[in-house]
């Protein structure tokens, strides 16, 4: 078994460019994270289902420690087929949503989605209740929540510390 995270590690960012905004700001945040943890990172390009031929083939080519899934809704239609290639071509990886590490994905961390919907309706009531949505405060998630795939991590060699299995939401076997 390898470590999570070896040293001299070579991570992969895969974006969706036709979401520029978002992929751009992914990006950044991405590289700033990397460039603080010494890891380098490769940002891969996808925004079509043809282009997961060539991003694998990158990572392949990379010989990419892990990958990390931008968020985008374009992957998240598509969590259960993005899974499938990360445990095909035996490259572990992250996304957002707990969709994913149900598919076979190694990981999932993200904002709660129930947090999410719960914010949603304390804004839908204070703008029914006549609140300007100009002047209500930006929220950021307040609940992360962490999923593992304990089978896909022992499919790819992976030991995942027990730390990070107790501080898990849900651990799949």
């Amino acid at each position: 078994m390898h470590e999570l995270l070896p040293a001299a590690t070579i991570i992969a960012l895969m974006v969706n460019p036709a979401n520029a905004v978002a992929a751009r700001n992914e990006t950044q945040a991405v590289q700033a994270a990397a460039h603080t943890s010494k890891l380098q990172l490769h940002v891969l390009h996808a925004s079509k289902e043809p282009d997961f031929a060539s991003v694998f083939a990158s990572l392949v080519q990379l010989q990419a420690d892990a990958l990390v899934i931008g968020s985008d809704l374009f992957f998240t239609s598509r969590s259960k087929q993005l899974a499938a290639l990360t445990v095909r071509h035996a490259v572990p990886s992250i996304y957002q949503f707990r969709e994913f590490a149900v598919a076979g994905g190694l990981l999932s961390y993200g904002g709660s989605i129930t947090d999410w919907g719960y914010q949603g309706g304390i804004y839908t009531g204070r703008i029914l209740a006549g609140a300007n949505p100009a002047a209500l405060p930006v929220q950021q998630a307040t609940k992360m929540e962490l999923f593992i795939n304990l089978k896909t991590a022992r499919a790819l060699g992976v030991d995942i510390p027990g730390m990070l299995l107790t501080q898990a939401d849900e651990v799949f076997e």
